[in-house]
């Protein structure tokens, strides 16, 4: 480095170090409410190789998520809090709906043994829970997958088909419709009843909503985040005038209304009435 770029790197060392100092300056004298940034080399979204992922505008991906390489993501899915979905010697596709839940892990094969080319290929309206593991393999539409349940190379799980929670299912295995599997190995336990099947497609949706409410929640910039705090604060012990300021409108589930038969008596105290 030649004098001319050791005095150019100076200024540059002197101006960085003073916009640091002037950045201590000012969060002191925010406080509490100051917002400290720290510098990360995360992405959501990341290219490898020359492969992007391509994700529909209406996906929500959590900001701890990492969506890399040869990944397509359909309309409408959610890709939740410190999921991985990895596609570099293979792609993945994720369909419509689909809801793939925190910590999951989704990768591929570029061959197995047999040389079969296994990318993975989740359907949609698809519901894969909790810390699940899928590798290389097929999960067809309205298919569930349980929490913390693995699936190996090559396993195909049929539509309205469903993985119990902490299975793991070998490779090359095909799980039918309408059936449940589980255990390690997993195996045949039962026949899904009709109302389990619905259950899916409820899981689905019930996802799609959740994850409009995490996205709006997301985008918010740190003035409506204050903004918020101090309505909550306000109205902390207000929540019918609280909801009514930010157009919340919160009904009871029919499911949680019990029937008056089955509440406890309550004694109630007759008031005598004076007549004029």
């Amino acid at each position: 480095m030649g004098t001319l770029g050791r005095v150019i790197y100076t200024v540059g060392n002197w101006i960085r170090g003073s916009g640091q100092a002037l950045d201590r300056v000012g969060s002191i004298l925010q406080g509490s409410h100051r917002l400290e940034e720290h510098l990360s080399r995360h992405r959501t979204l990341m290219s490898v190789f020359d492969k992007s992922p391509l994700v529909d505008k209406d996906v929500f991906v959590a900001p701890s998520a990492s969506v890399i390489g040869d990944v397509q993501i359909g309309k409408g899915s959610s890709i939740w809090y410190g999921c991985v979905l990895r596609g570099d010697v293979n792609n993945i596709s994720v369909g419509s709906g689909t809801n793939i839940q925190d910590n999951s892990l989704v990768h591929v094969a570029k061959t197995n043994l047999s040389g079969k080319v296994l990318p993975t290929t989740i359907g949609d309206n698809v519901t894969v829970g909790h810390s699940a593991v899928i590798h290389g393999c097929t999960v067809e539409d309205e298919a569930f997958v349980g929490m913390g349940a693995t699936l190996l190379d090559g396993v195909v799980v049929e539509k309205h088909a469903m993985v119990a929670a902490g299975s793991l299912v070998r490779e090359n295995t095909r799980i039918p419709s309408g059936e449940v599997w589980g255990g390690n190995p997993a195996k045949f336990m039962r026949k899904l009843t009709d109302e389990e099947i619905a259950y899916i497609s409820k899981s689905a949706e019930n996802y799609i909503n959740l994850a409009h409410i995490h996205a709006a929640e997301n985008s918010k910039s740190f003035e409506e985040i204050e903004v918020e705090r101090a309505l909550r604060k306000k109205y902390a012990r207000k929540d019918e005038d609280y909801d009514s300021m930010l157009g919340i409108v919160r009904e009871t589930p029919a499911e949680l209304i019990l029937p008056d038969n089955v509440l406890p008596e309550k004694t109630t105290t007759r008031v005598p009435t004076t007549h004029y």
